[in-house]
């Protein structure tokens, strides 16, 4: 019982950390450490919370803490990595100081053309007491916004978007997910820095916006007889760099600001489709004898589990022994997401019946492939190099996802029902739904209409 009370009284103690109680009313107390004694000249720090409440004194020492920690923090290491680190620092702080205070911090600039002297005055009010006193510089920076506006580099917010701000977007994805995530996102900003610099995020204007889309302009339609560009992917970088500097400033506590990258898109941009292959590709030429044969045993049976199932690559890759049912009256395969790793999208997850050469592919590993669980990119790059090496696309527009919209082609031309369909693919289907898609049994023999029947009993060559 004692060792149970200590715990808890250990437990309290933390939570209170910097906490005084006296009349009733709390206060911020803490005492500059050693090592940041000779830059902060304060010695002890206490700051009136004006809350008689604890949960609302431990919300404002929070931000008193961590305005207190930016600050030191700089202090140290101005020197190191420059004045900027220190005005980044000074400005966050002031601005949890603020906060703290129970007043949103204005630079002084507004302040000073707001309307409302009350505000003005509550704020050189609160500074009362401490104008005369070491604490007067973060004080009137946090109250008076007397701090200089500072902003880290692009580089940097894109890091911090990255590690913190955008956790909750990647959450339940894979390493490898994450890394892909992130790869896009990346080239963005390694464009914009080769264009225009490692620009604080403060400095980045309209001006900069233009230039990056004139750029990818030049791109997208060069005049200079080089191959165009897609404008796909100069769509893709000016819509990653308007969401980072949304999120940034939001983070930051300006989610009004104008952001450089508003209405900067390439209209009427022609999607170049991946075409299916034809049945009579599939049948003599991926799946004639030894067609595949320079490929590894894991990666051959993929390409096999993807004639018959219409799957994306990085399904049938991720497969769990769970998910993969080969004792049922019916044999299929259960796409699910899993706890590390998304599909992607609700409709992804589904039940697929297993037939012809994609159950017998499967059953020679009812485990999964391990190999390349979640290492798609590794898939992707081995089944892309021995397709092309071995003359297996049927064009040069043909990718590997070819044989995922070869099913879903077949399946067109085999009158299967649309619902059906946006089922089996793992598509949202736009028109009412009156069921579940059917049974098993339903959509095996549905299936049965459209497989490779040369190969329908045959296990693969």
């Amino acid at each position: 019982m004692g060792h149970k009370m200590g715990y808890i009284m250990s437990e309290m103690k933390t939570l209170d950390q910097y906490l005084k109680q006296r009349k009733g009313r709390w206060y911020y107390v803490r005492r500059v450490p050693l090592r940041y004694a000779h830059v902060d000249k304060r010695g002890l720090i206490k700051s009136a919370l004006k809350t008689s409440s604890r949960e609302v004194a431990r919300a404002r020492r929070d931000s008193l803490a961590e305005a207190d920690d930016l600050y030191w923090s700089a202090l140290a290491s101005s020197r190191a990595k420059g004045s900027n680190a220190l005005a980044v620092s000074r400005y966050r702080a002031a601005k949890a100081r603020a906060f703290a205070r129970g007043f949103i911090y204005t630079p002084v600039e507004e302040l000073s053309v707001q309307n409302d002297m009350t505000e003005v005055i509550d704020r050189i009010r609160a500074l009362e007491g401490s104008l005369s006193t070491r604490q007067a510089v973060p004080e009137t920076d946090a109250l008076l916004g007397t701090a200089p506006k500072a902003s880290i580099p692009i580089s940097e917010a894109f890091e911090l978007y990255c590690d913190k701000i955008s956790i909750g977007d990647q959450k339940g994805k894979s390493p490898d997910q994450r890394h892909n995530w992130r790869k896009v996102k990346a080239r963005a900003v390694k464009n914009f820095i080769q264009l225009r610099g490692d620009k604080p995020m403060a400095e980045i204007d309209r001006h900069d916006g233009q230039a990056f889309f004139e750029w990818w302009g030049a791109k997208v339609d060069p005049k200079d007889g080089s191959k165009p560009r897609s404008g796909n992917s100069a769509n893709k970088d000016l819509t990653n760099l308007r969401i980072l500097f949304r999120s940034y400033w939001s983070y930051e506590g300006e989610p009004k600001r104008d952001n450089p990258f508003d209405d900067l898109r390439f209209k009427n941009v022609v999607y170049k489709d991946i075409p299916p292959f034809s049945v009579d590709w599939l049948e003599n030429r991926i799946l004639a004898k030894g067609a595949l044969d320079t490929l590894n045993e894991d990666a051959r049976f993929i390409v096999y589990a993807l004639i018959e199932t219409g799957c994306r690559p990085s399904e049938i890759a991720n497969l769990r022994k769970e998910h993969i049912i080969l004792d049922a009256d019916v044999p299929h395969l259960k796409i699910r997401p899993t706890a590390n790793r998304k599909l992607k999208s609700k409709s992804a997850s589904r039940d697929i019946p297993l037939l012809g050469v994609s159950l017998e592919a499967i059953k020679q590993r009812p485990n999964g492939f391990p190999r390349y669980r979640d290492k798609g990119s590794i898939l992707s790059q081995t089944l892309m190099k021995r397709f092309k090496a071995n003359g297996l696309f049927e064009s040069p527009d043909h990718r590997i996802y070819s044989i995922r919209h070869a099913f879903e082609k077949r399946m067109l031309e085999a009158d299967i029902d649309y619902g059906l369909r946006c089922i089996l693919m793992g598509h949202h289907n736009t028109r009412p739904s009156y069921g579940d898609g059917g049974s098993l049994e339903y959509r095996r023999d549905q299936m049965a209409k459209f497989a490779l029947q040369k190969i329908m009993a045959g296990k693969p060559a």
